[in-house]
């Protein structure tokens, strides 16, 4: 193809193997894929892995007063269904579940998963562990992957296998006698397994454990590391969905990475394709590049109309309390929950976002109902920032990359100002040589400067007085400065505007007043009233601005300024 002028990069590309290379894919049985065609109306079961895969992640793991703090969070914002950690892989863990049990942190529609190793001292430990706890799923793990198989567990499927139901055995022993307990197995690297052993395995567990539909069992399948495009897992997920066993009394669960940055994709098609419980952390913290970011997921389904059934109304204290469990920060292009995400730079954006609010706040209004309950389409905003508690301060803002609509919106949102058309485009084409010159960000308050430096002090109103002598006519009287010149006179016509041209051109400056657009504002300029002002001088046509108490000063105003020589 002429058009691609690519050229080979002469990195090692041919060491790796691609996905199908390495694992078979599930055989398709005649029947199709199902998911492309799929639709999501409903959320999830979602399992939050912070106190566990999250914490395991840090470089400098949470304490117990960080767990608790992270835990009650996420309690706040609705999750039933919480991952308290690794209890017998450490003292700290250990110690903050049993502090789940000693303080009574656990409401009673709150289930703690506890999650171990498939080894029978691990499995012990963590029985002690969530010991007291009313509702409790424990969670056990084994690698079932070819690779992790010969090269970390040294065992073949057969072996594999038997220590699976072993050890499955020693939880049902335990667990048995234990009211409101469940059971939870995740094949690791489900991803890179052979469908047929997981399913094996799967099987074979549900049986063991007796799962029924008021005592599910919960199978988590995880791309433990991702190694393919989402379709792929999709496919996976769709192949286990048909063929569990007493798939009314299983719990399909995953759990997606972010090696190839595809982590919410992997989740959203997966869900498509019949999971029922989605793992991940909030803001996407874990290993590596992460587990996949419930935070997204879920304000995902909330963009598309769909309860996520998890409270996001005050985003931004949920970050600084990760940020701070975490030690880490959000990054400002994070998606929904980042400092940047709802602000646009971009000339055209802004123009698009500012005709977006004034077309739905005029709908709303004549719909009788409040914009915060109206339908929301708005451009470049697929949800209003005011559902996840952000105000509209800081969606617009003003650099070299803006334009009029930019300009416009800051000093529409900051000053109550509505600038006409014609004076958008002068302005933002002087804050453009603004930006360009310093490159930086510049602020309403300095664009009300700006704005009022270049349009209102170039003509000044000394000293003036309106007479009305009757049959529509005033009397003007008149002392102004148009730069070095004095204007001193009076005289009379159908108002004070027509009546100040005339004076005007008796001092030699030709002015007609083409367009005049007049308001009051409160907020920012002192309750003054404004008045903008179109004129051609000479020929040329120049704005001019007018800020007064007096309506009739700042229209007088206006046109001194818009009057005054360059």
């Amino acid at each position: 193809m002429k058009w691609n002028r690519q050229v080979p990069s002469g990195m090692p590309s041919h060491r790796y193997r691609s996905h199908f290379d390495r694992v078979p894919t599930p055989p398709d049985d005649g029947i199709g894929r199902q998911w492309p065609s799929n639709r999501l109306t409903a959320a999830p079961l979602w399992a939050p892995v912070d106190l566990r895969d999250g914490n395991q992640a840090l470089p400098e793991p949470m304490d117990t007063a960080r767990k608790r703090l992270m835990f009650e969070q996420l309690v706040r914002m609705g999750y039933k269904e919480i991952e308290c950690g690794y209890p017998a892989a450490s003292q700290a863990d250990f110690d903050f579940t049993r502090d789940l049990v000693t303080f009574d942190l656990v409401p009673d529609d709150v289930t703690v998963v506890a999650f171990t190793a498939a080894r029978p001292e691990l499995i012990d430990r963590t029985f002690e562990s969530v010991r007291g706890l009313a509702n409790v799923v424990i969670h056990t793990y084994v690698p079932t992957a070819p690779l992790w198989r010969s090269m970390v567990l040294g065992q073949d499927r057969k072996e594999l296998l038997r220590h699976i139901l072993k050890s499955a055995e020693d939880v049902a022993r335990v667990g048995d006698t234990i009211p409101g307990m469940r059971y939870q197995f995740a094949a690791e690297v489900f991803n890179l397994t052979e469908p047929d052993f997981v399913l094996e395995i799967c099987n074979s567990l549900t049986e063991l454990w007796d799962a029924s539909p008021d005592r599910p069992v919960s199978h988590n399948f995880p791309t433990t590391v991702e190694t393919a495009t989402p379709n792929v897992y999709a496919d996976q997920i769709e192949y286990m969905h048909r063929h569990l066993d007493r798939r009314e009394s299983v719990i399909l669960s995953i759990h997606t990475h972010n090696d190839r940055g595809t982590g919410v994709a992997s989740s959203e098609l997966a869900m498509l394709a019949g999971a029922q419980r989605v793992e991940g952390c909030l803001f996407g913290n874990g290993e590596r590049t992460g587990n996949v970011d419930l935070v997204t997921l879920g304000l995902n389904l909330h963009s598309q109309g769909v309860d996520p059934m998890i409270d996001f109304s005050d985003l931004d204290s949920v970050r600084r309390t990760v940020e701070y469990c975490n030690r880490i920060d959000v990054h400002p292009r994070h998606p929904y929950g980042g400092d940047l995400v709802f602000t646009a730079f971009s000339g055209s954006h802004q123009d698009a976002i500012k005709k977006g609010f004034s077309k739905h706040n005029t709908e709303a209004k004549s719909a009788g109902i409040e914009p915060m309950q109206a339908a929301w389409d708005m451009p470049y905003l697929p949800i209003d920032p005011a559902d996840i508690g952000r105000d509209y301060e800081a969606i617009i803002r003003v650099n070299s990359q803006s334009g009029k609509g930019g300009v416009a919106y800051l000093l529409q949102t900051g000053y109550g100002l509505d600038m006409p058309r014609g004076l958008q485009i002068d302005f933002a084409r002087r804050v453009q040589h603004i930006t360009d010159d310093g490159g930086g960000e510049v602020s309403a308050e300095e664009l009300w400067k700006l704005l009022t430096s270049e349009y209102a002090h170039h003509g000044v109103l000394d000293k003036w007085s309106v007479q009305h002598l009757g049959d529509g006519l005033d009397h003007l009287e008149v002392r102004a400065t148009l730069g070095e010149m004095q204007i001193d006179g009076e005289a009379s016509a159908s108002g004070p505007v027509e009546a100040l041209t005339r004076i005007l051109a008796a001092h030699g400056r030709e002015v007609e007043v083409l367009a005049m657009a007049l308001q009051s504002v409160a907020e920012g300029a002192g309750g003054q009233a404004i008045t903008f002002a179109q004129c051609r001088v000479d020929g040329k046509t120049q704005w001019g601005m007018g800020v007064e108490k007096s309506v009739t000063a700042s229209t007088l105003r206006a046109v001194l300024a818009a009057a005054a020589p360059d």
